[in-house]
């Protein structure tokens, strides 16, 4: 009988340094996630050649979008390039073409790029195609969505063109959604 209960004691105890050890190593991973900036994020541009590296824009403020071509507020590609060009000197903003939301960007990167010059004579950055939420999602958007990355507030991207800006210094600021258009002075006034 007694071997029997050091046999058990043993098992529980080999059990719960097991899944011990392995919980510390996941607080560890999440500490060392938890310290990555804005600034240590890069991403494919859209021509799949260059990297557009978030560290460049240290001093600037940088308002990330994920955008789509066939959805109702593709129109804001519009306002996008407007308050880009209004404020070039202190903005930067960085599209990020997703497939996400009923398929509304299924075109290639070649048709994405075509179609923002042709339509809108969009001139700010765009990234490869990505995902923005679920188990593919964007180390970017991870970072963006996240309190536990970002240091601020979790946020849903629940639509097309919902917006998420970025202070001179790399730190969360606010999120917009879909409905807030770019030249809006509910987001224009961080820019004042």
């Amino acid at each position: 009988m007694k071997k029997y209960f050091y046999s058990i004691f043993i098992l529980v105890f080999v059990g719960t340094l097991i899944y011990s050890l392995s919980e510390a190593n996941a607080k560890k991973e999440i500490t060392r996630t938890e310290k990555k900036s804005f600034y240590d994020l890069k991403i494919r541009s859209i021509d799949g050649v260059n990297t557009i590296q978030m560290k460049d824009f240290k001093g600037k403020f940088v308002l990330c979008v994920n955008v789509a071509s066939e959805c109702g507020y593709t129109p804001q590609y519009e306002s996008l390039q407007k308050l880009s060009e209004e404020y070039k000197d202190k903005l930067i903003i960085i599209g990020f073409p997703c497939n996400q939301f009923l398929g509304q960007e299924p075109g290639t990167s070649e048709e994405i790029v075509s179609f923002c010059k042709k339509n809108y004579g969009i001139t700010f950055q765009l990234t490869e195609k990505i995902d923005v939420k679920g188990k593919n999602q964007n180390e970017i958007y991870q970072w963006l969505t996240q309190k536990n990355l970002n240091g601020i507030s979790d946020a849903e991207i629940k639509w097309n063109f919902n917006k998420i800006l970025i202070d001179p210094n790399g730190n969360w600021v606010s999120y917009f959604p879909s409905k807030v258009i770019p030249l809006s002075e509910e987001l224009t006034n961080y820019l004042k």
